[in-house]
C-alpha cells in the first residue's frame, strides 16, 4: 500500500524533472504548444494522484488503528 502511495507522490516530480520528454512544441492542442499543455495536464494529474495517495493513507492508518497490519 505504501509503495503505491509513494508512487502517487513521486510520479509528478519525475514527470516534471524529465524536461527532455516535453521540451518541444508539437503536438499542439487547440493551438497551445505541447510544452505548456503537458505541464497543465500534470497539474490535474498531480491533483488526482495526491487525492488518491491521501485516501490510501487514510485507509492504511484506519487499518493499523483497528489492529490489523496491512
Amino acid at each position: 500500500m505504501r509503495v503505491v502511495i509513494g508512487f502517487c507522490l513521486v510520479a509528478p516530480f519525475v514527470a516534471m524533472l524529465w524536461v527532455g520528454s516535453y521540451a518541444k512544441t508539437d503536438p499542439a492542442f487547440i493551438g497551445i504548444p505541447f510544452f505548456y499543455w503537458y505541464q497543465m495536464a500534470w497539474v490535474l494529474i498531480s491533483t488526482l494522484l495526491t487525492v488518491t495517495a491521501y485516501k490510501l493513507w487514510q485507509r492504511d492508518q484506519r487499518g493499523r488503528r483497528e489492529g490489523g497490519t496491512k
